[in-house]
């Protein structure tokens, strides 16, 4: 679990091809501290696997669903990626909750300039679009960011000099990936108001106009049902 903090900006050293996946070399210093083999970091937003570690920084393989879904099959000796350690038990959540596995990739349509801020559009597949609401979270690339505007098939996000300074979004021009990641409250709260019509599983709930409401999951938990039942 991460939180779309960028601890700093690594150097891809080395790209080892091997049937099909890779193996990234990727230089890093803050991130070192207390790394281990075995430990989750956040690589543009792709959880991976930290596989081995050197003095100058940390191996890790990605699998050819990774290379697939992800913009980490771009990576070429040179690239700076967005690093960030998993979230410790009791460290400071800055963003959001980020679990690392990409939803999709978008593609940057437009940037510009305002006030101190930079605003770019990024192109959003439909599998990530659902998810997306004005004001809500977004991870980009790894970075946690607040949608400023909501479009049927893209959305915008405003970078301030920070952000843009000690993170590839700062570089990054029209026309390029971006990996992205809704928020999954969107995907739980859909989750739990999808029909399940073969399932008469009985469901408990207390309704805020006292006692306890018996539901059936057959019925579906939707708008209309607890409108109905008094909860909203």
């Amino acid at each position: 679990m991460f939180t779309g903090i960028v601890e700093e900006l690594g150097i891809v050293s080395d790209r080892q091809h091997a049937d099909g996946s890779v193996v990234l070399v990727i230089k890093g210093n803050k991130v070192l501290d207390d790394l281990k083999e075995g430990d989750s970091i956040s690589v543009n937003g792709v959880c991976l696997t930290v596989t081995g570690i050197s003095s100058t920084g940390f191996y890790a393989d990605v699998m050819p669903e990774t290379l697939r879904r992800t913009n980490l099959f771009q990576l070429k000796n040179g690239d700076k990626v967005n690093l960030e350690r998993a979230l410790p038990v009791g460290g400071r959540l800055g963003g959001h909750f980020v679990s690392g596995h990409i939803d999709g990739t978008g593609i940057i349509l437009a940037e510009k300039k305002e006030g101190n801020a930079r605003v770019i559009t990024i192109s959003a597949p439909e599998q990530v679009a659902r998810y997306i609401i004005e004001k809500g979270s977004i991870a980009v690339d790894g970075v946690s960011l607040t949608v400023v505007k909501m479009e049927r098939n893209a959305f915008s996000v405003s970078l301030i000099p920070h952000t843009a300074q000690f993170t590839t979004l700062g570089f990054k021009k029209p026309g390029d990936t971006v990996n992205l990641e809704a928020d999954m409250l969107g995907k739980y709260i859909e989750k739990l108001l999808l029909n399940d019509a073969g399932n008469e599983k009985n469901l408990s709930l207390s309704g805020n106009r006292g006692g306890v409401q018996n539901l059936t999951k057959k019925e579906g938990v939707t708008y209309t049902l607890l409108r109905e039942k008094g909860f909203i």
